[in-house]
């Protein structure tokens, strides 16, 4: 048998929903749901049971924003599914046995000696057997009993039962019959992640297994194997993936406590430039994070060496990066190498982004794999400020403008493919805002043609990554599953209602609302006060566009991705980190005498282009 983690649900951890999500191969966020999975009463005769009460578990999936069809999985099987349990509390997994009309084909329930032959009598009559067995050793000894006994080929799943409650999000799961034989970890398209797979994966895997036809309502994919079976690798990534969702703020608000601890000692220091030096190498601290919880990742130490460890590796990095770069260049370490250190690992599949702060969190069963949005738009402003630190000082030109675009398509690339970031969102937000960036360097300014091309780079961004994913992926990303494979205006519909729902959600939760007007105001106020921001650049064109673009960037992010207003607080906080940076020039980095003379000749050139 191979074995892996198995993604129970998405959202709160109930174990009826997990198996409404098994029998229909499909599921959505339990805070979705109209409420909660109504309470259901078996009723059996003439060899079958039903559930009399079905037509509200009916109604409350036609209410949820996404396409669903309960009882999907034992409807797509002639004869329908059979179910074995035993004593009264054992019929749990019936859910997954009824067909869309709330029955069940075929049903026993008796004591649970005669469990293993009740399940072979069921196997001789139906061709999908759900059972439940004991808890504590006397299933695991029926579960390697039916092991043995099968004949060789034959798909045997089992799955971890737990009852409901918090951090159960992630059960154990067992397949035998795959095509490799046993003794591996197990993975799927769902989650492109070794040793991890979703509930939604079984009713694929048991239709093809039996040689039948997958429905299109169904979103999981068909389990497979991949790699030797690793137990102590598998028992380290179920905890990492525990603990990875609590840690994230506390994480970030222990580096921003380093950072204003760094900015006391400097004051109380009283050494000239000691506040400037501080200010910076906290501002490049915070913009080093993408790659610091890598190194933790790697390591997986507790919760207070972690934050510790976090803090330290920020901070000093952002000390060397001062040290070795003159101002305002040391934005081009961070950026460079946490955008180069993400994209080998999900090349490598090293698996080192899913395990650290940043990354996907698949505990929550909404994404496996690919970059978490809190990563989209932070690294379009990182790679922004590559391109204004390069170009420093600059002055517009065509070629700035059509090289900042080309290097956008490249990172719009990389975030949206389904091998490396998985992120259609991130491949518009991208485009949008590097469109926006290349716009302010180009000479000439403003026109209605430009603006129309702008608009247009995200539709353009959306063709390239088809092409991307149908070459590399064979049609298995995010994109190319949900929206170019759909099936109907219907379940297009079903995805961009759910996104935005999701997103609508997000507003709501927790301090979002406080962050989100936060963001919004002092994004306000840096595009109204965008000279003054810019004055320790001299208004460098190339610097407005890294701000413009990025806080494009940020916008575009919040309405096209389902985590919403997360993006633009993570992308104006991240501009303000620049700005920081900027405000803190070092004493001997004065500006260039030919500046000015540059900035003359470019508007003899453009026009009556200015630096607004």
């Amino acid at each position: 048998m191979s074995v892996g983690i198995l993604s129970a649900t998405q959202g709160t951890y109930e174990p009826a929903q997990m198996l409404l999500d098994i029998g229909q191969g499909a599921r959505i966020s339990s805070s979705a749901y109209g409420g909660p999975v109504p309470p259901l009463l078996l009723g059996s005769g003439g060899g079958g049971a039903q559930f009399p009460e079905w037509g509200k578990v009916l109604r409350r999936a036609r209410d949820a924003p996404q396409l669903l069809e309960p009882g999907l999985l034992a409807a797509s099987i002639p004869g329908g599914a059979g179910f074995v349990g035993a004593g009264i509390k054992g019929v749990g997994g019936a859910f997954a046995a009824a067909n869309r009309a709330g029955r069940i084909a075929g049903f026993s329930l008796g004591s649970a000696d005669s469990l293993l032959e009740r399940i072979a009598m069921m196997s001789k009559q139906r061709r999908l057997v759900i059972a439940d067995l004991p808890s504590g050793a006397a299933g695991l000894a029926d579960l390697r009993s039916l092991a043995t006994s099968l004949p060789p080929g034959e798909p045997l799943i089992a799955v971890d039962g737990q009852p409901p409650g918090p951090g159960r999000e992630l059960l154990w799961a067992g397949v035998a019959g795959l095509a490799g034989g046993g003794g591996h970890e197990l993975t799927s398209a769902t989650t492109n992640q070794r040793g991890l797979i979703s509930a939604i994966d079984l009713a694929p895997t048991i239709l093809e297994r039996l040689g039948l036809r997958v429905p299109d309502e169904m979103r999981g994919a068909s389990v497979r194997t991949d790699g030797a079976l690793d137990g102590p690798g598998l028992r380290s990534l179920m905890a990492r993936l525990h603990v990875v969702g609590g840690r994230r703020l506390k994480a970030f608000g222990v580096l921003l406590c380093a950072w204003a601890a760094l900015l006391l000692g400097a004051a109380l220091l009283g050494a000239p430039g000691a506040r400037a030096w501080a200010m910076r190498v906290g501002a490049l601290g915070v913009l080093w994070a993408p790659t610091a919880v890598l190194v933790t990742a790697a390591l997986e130490p507790g919760a207070a060496a972690e934050y510790a460890a976090i803090a330290l590796l920020c901070l000093g990095l952002g000390a060397l990066a001062d040290a070795l770069l003159p101002w305002p260049r040391a934005p081009l370490a961070p950026a460079l190498v946490s955008l180069l250190a993400v994209t080998i690992d999900a090349l490598a599949h090293t698996q080192l982004l899913v395990r650290s702060l940043l990354g996907p969190n698949p505990i929550l069963g909404a994404r496996f794999y690919g970059f978490g949005n809190e990563l989209k738009s932070g690294l379009a402003v990182l790679v922004l400020a590559v391109i204004a630190a390069a170009l420093y000082p600059a002055v517009r030109s065509r070629r700035a403008a059509i090289a900042t675009a080309l290097i956008g398509f490249v990172l719009a690339a990389i975030e949206g493919a389904a091998r490396i970031g998985a992120g259609v969102g991130g491949a518009i937000l991208v485009a949008a805002g590097f469109a926006v960036a290349a716009l302010l360097l180009w000479p000439g300014g403003f026109s209605r043609g430009r603006a129309l091309l702008v608009l247009g780079a995200p539709v353009l961004a959306l063709v390239l990554l088809a092409l991307i994913d149908l070459a590399t992926a064979h049609g298995s990303g995010h994109y190319t599953g949900s929206i170019l494979h759909a099936s109907s205006a219907g379940e297009l519909r079903d995805v961009i209602e759910r996104r935005y729902s999701a997103a609508w959600r997000e507003l709501h939760n927790h301090a979002m609302p406080f962050a989100t007007a936060l963001a919004l105001a002092c994004a306000i106020a840096g595009v109204r006060l965008r000279e003054r921001l810019l004055a320790p650049v001299s208004g460098d064109p190339a610097w407005l566009a890294a701000l413009g673009g990025g806080l494009a960037a940020g916008i575009v992010g919040t309405l096209v991705e389902d985590s919403g207003p997360v993006l633009l607080v993570v992308a104006t906080f991240a501009l303000g980190c620049l700005c920081s940076y900027l405000w803190a020039r070092p004493p001997r980095s004065a500006a260039p005498p030919y500046v000015a003379t540059a900035s003359a000749i470019t508007a003899v050139e453009g026009g009556n282009e200015g630096i607004a």
